[in-house]
């Protein structure tokens, strides 16, 4: 019997431009990291996100770290972190050998709750213990809200690290997402809204600190003829075949956007007049780029997972949420209310629905059909 062709979850789409650079890097011998594929790719990030400028690194993770590095963070220093995240999120505190604090989400946009942090910037701030960061995620392509998240950590002088690699070309209030912190990181992983198969970006305004970036993602090599080392630094730059995938990328961003959108759009007006389900759908404070559409459901998120892979089709639940992670379960974190997780809650009902842009629309009817017959039979 033939297998049946795979949906996935999200996988790399080719709009056909990435080839000219990548053989711009060949012909130009520019194989190794850095050269124009990597600056032009900074250049364009920066014009599209409206931002001073952008380091082209390695990953978003790198990006994270670099961010607090720059913010001199280090051993015994505190930083809240959104919980309901991916791990890459909150390992860089660890790099620095700094105190994580979980921050929950509240249910609108998934997102860190005002709330929550509030609370938890009280409670720190009367014991001497401020934090010297807040990384704030984006999730599934959603900006949080940041009108008051912002006003929080202004009141008590604390700077953000936007986690937008979920979220590249989504919006709050006309301003694109990766622009509300003192620092921006974008991800280019493979199953990204684009990619460069693996990379990321750190943008920001402030040119004199992706300056410093730079220098401590090139192994913090001093402008000396030898090599003269003063700072530890790290191998994190971008290399220049990869930035040309990147730039090639780019160009085809906003086409990806609005299929995103028409596939969350399609699942939400089929879906969310069914039994058991409930398809997430756009915060009434931002336009999200619907990097992968999520659902909560009524029952567990496993039997709608092994269902659907049964037919080939990949899903995943949502992240499980980092306060309950076995690696940092001696980590302070502070609920969206008193009784209320709503991470844990999320993270118990939730599923990311297939939001593959190579997914045709027959394939996502499959995908429906196969939902709605099994939620009428079993809710």
């Amino acid at each position: 019997m033939e297998e049946r062709k795979r949906i996935y979850l999200s996988s790399p789409n080719m709009g056909g431009l990435e080839q000219q650079y990548i053989k711009e890097a060949f012909d130009t011998n520019w194989i190794a990291p850095l050269g124009n594929n990597v600056n032009q790719f900074e250049k364009e990030i920066a014009r599209y996100a409206g931002v001073e400028g952008a380091v082209a690194l390695s990953s978003g993770t790198a990006a994270i770290h670099l961010g607090l590095v720059l913010l001199d963070i280090g051993r015994d220093d505190v930083v809240f972190c959104s919980s309901l995240t991916f791990i890459a999120s909150a390992n860089p505190i660890l790099y620095q050998d700094a105190t994580p604090v979980f921050i929950d989400s509240e249910p609108e946009s998934w997102n860190m709750s005002p709330e929550a942090l509030e609370k938890a910037m009280k409670e720190y701030a009367a014991k001497g213990k401020k934090p010297k960061a807040v990384i704030i995620v984006n999730l599934y392509g959603q900006s949080a809200d940041y009108n008051r998240l912002q006003a929080i950590c202004a009141l008590y002088e604390v700077p953000i690290i936007e986690d937008a690699a979920e979220s590249l070309g989504a919006e709050y209030g006309g301003k694109m997402s990766g622009t509300f912190g003192k620092f921006g990181v974008f991800s280019f992983n493979g199953n990204k809204i684009i990619t460069t198969s693996g990379g990321g970006m750190l943008v920001s305004e402030d040119t004199v600190a992706l300056e410093k970036a730079r220098f401590y993602a090139t192994q913090a090599r001093e402008k000396a003829k030898h090599y003269q080392h003063e700072k530890i630094g790290y191998n994190y730059r971008l290399s220049n075949v990869l930035a040309g995938i990147g730039r090639g990328q780019l160009q085809i961003l906003p086409e990806r956007i609005e299929q995103k959108r028409r596939i969350a759009r399609r699942y939400a007006e089929r879906l969310n007049s069914m039994p058991g389900i409930r398809v997430t759908t756009e915060a009434v404070h931002g336009k999200s780029n619907c990097w992968l559409t999520t659902a909560l459901l009524d029952i567990q998120p496993e039997q709608i997972i092994d269902l659907l892979e049964s037919y080939n089709i990949e899903s995943r639940p949502v992240w499980k949420p980092l306060h309950l992670q076995p690696v940092f379960k001696e980590v302070a974190y502070y609920a969206h209310q008193k009784n209320e997780d709503v991470g844990k809650n999320l993270f118990e009902h939730g599923i990311c629905l297939p939001s593959d842009t190579n997914m045709t629309d027959e394939e996502q009817d499959e995908v429906i059909d196969i939902l709605s017959n099994h939620l009428k039979e079993n809710v």
